[in-house]
C-alpha cells in the first residue's frame, strides 16, 4: 500500500471521447454545462472538443461553439483531439491548451480505422506536432489498442514500445496507453506499463481503460502499484469504441473517484459534484448512467 502514488491526474475525457459516439444529437448548451460542471468539480484536464470531420463524427460538429461557450477554471487544461494541421487550426483558434494526437499499436486496426499504416499514421502528425510546440501547446498522444485488438487479438509489447516512441520523438508531453476494447487485466497491464515506462518517463504516462469485462478499476489499481499516476475516465461511464464491437464505455469517473478516495489517494476532484455532473448528462441522454458508485450515491440521496 505504501507505495501507491500520493496523488493522481484524472483526465475527464466525458465530453469528447463519452458523447462522440452518441447516435442523437447532443446540444452545444448541454455539453457546455457538461464541461463547467466538471470544471466546478476540479478536474485539472478536461477532454473538451474534438476538431474532425463532422462527416465521420457528427457529434463534434459543435466543437468550436463548445469551446467559446465554456467558463474556464484556472489551472484546468482544456483538451482537443485533432487529425491533421487543419483540426489544429481550429483547436488554436478555440484557445484548447492541450492538442491531442492519435494511433494505434495494432497495424490492423490502424488500417482498420484510419485506413493506413502506423508509421504513415504517425508521420502525419509530425506537422501538427511541431504546430503545438511553435505555438506554446501541450501535446498529448493517445495510443489505441495497447492492450489488445478486436482484429489481431494479441498486441506484442513491443509493438506498443515501438508507437511509444514514435510518439516521444514527436515531443509529446503526455502519452495515454489505451485499453481499446477492454480486454487488459491486471498483470498484463503492469508488464505494457512498465514497457512503456522504459521508452518514456513513468510520470507521464497515463492509462486509459474500457470497462469491457470489467476489469478497468483493477487494471487502475494495478497500474497505481507499479507508479502510474495519471488516469483517464469518463462521467458517468460514457463512451465506447466504434472500431470495436461489443467495447463498453470508458471506465466512470464516479467510480475511479471512490477508489481513490478510500485509497487516500488525493485527486482534487470532488466526487458528489462529478455524480451531479453524471446525473445531468444521463438526464439530457434519457438514460440511467452505468457508473456504480455514481448509482449508489444517488440512490442513497434519495433515501
Amino acid at each position: 500500500m505504501n507505495n501507491l502514488p500520493k496523488k493522481v491526474k484524472i483526465v475527464e475525457v466525458g465530453p469528447r471521447d463519452g458523447l462522440q459516439n452518441e447516435k442523437e444529437p447532443v446540444s452545444a448548451a448541454a455539453k457546455i454545462e457538461l464541461v463547467d460542471r466538471l470544471s466546478r468539480a476540479g478536474f485539472a484536464n478536461i477532454e473538451a472538443a474534438a476538431f474532425v470531420s463532422p462527416k465521420w463524427v457528427p457529434q463534434m460538429a459543435s466543437s468550436s461553439e463548445v469551446m467559446a461557450g465554456i467558463t474556464r477554471r484556472p489551472g484546468t487544461i482544456y483538451s482537443a483531439l485533432v487529425p491533421n494541421l487543419q483540426g489544429f487550426e481550429s483547436a488554436l483558434a478555440s484557445k484548447a491548451d492541450e492538442v491531442v494526437i492519435f494511433g494505434a499499436a495494432s497495424e490492423a486496426f490502424s488500417q482498420k480505422n484510419i485506413n493506413c499504416s502506423i508509421a504513415e499514421s504517425i508521420a502525419r502528425f509530425e506537422p501538427v506536432a511541431r504546430a503545438a510546440k511553435d505555438h506554446g501547446l501541450r501535446l498529448r498522444g493517445s495510443i489505441s489498442t495497447a492492450f489488445g485488438c478486436p482484429y489481431q487479438g494479441e498486441v506484442p509489447l513491443d509493438a506498443v514500445a515501438d508507437v511509444v516512441r514514435r510518439m516521444r520523438d514527436l515531443g509529446c508531453d503526455e502519452i495515454d496507453i489505451a485499453d481499446t476494447i477492454g480486454v487488459a487485466t491486471p498483470r498484463k497491464t503492469q508488464e505494457v506499463m512498465l514497457r512503456a515506462a522504459r521508452e518514456f518517463p513513468l510520470e507521464s504516462l497515463s492509462g486509459h481503460f474500457h470497462d469491457t469485462y470489467g476489469q478497468a478499476l483493477a487494471n487502475i489499481y494495478a497500474s497505481l502499484e507499479v507508479g502510474v499516476a495519471i488516469f483517464h475516465s469518463s462521467v458517468s461511464g460514457l463512451g465506447g469504441c466504434p472500431y470495436a464491437k461489443g467495447a463498453t464505455g470508458n471506465v466512470a469517473t464516479e467510480d475511479v473517484l471512490y477508489m481513490m478516495n478510500g485509497l487516500g489517494i488525493e485527486t482534487g476532484v470532488d466526487l458528489d459534484q462529478v455524480v451531479d455532473a453524471g446525473l445531468f448528462i444521463s438526464q439530457q441522454l434519457g438514460r440511467k448512467g452505468v457508473s456504480r458508485a455514481g448509482n449508489a450515491i444517488a440512490a442513497k440521496r434519495a433515501g
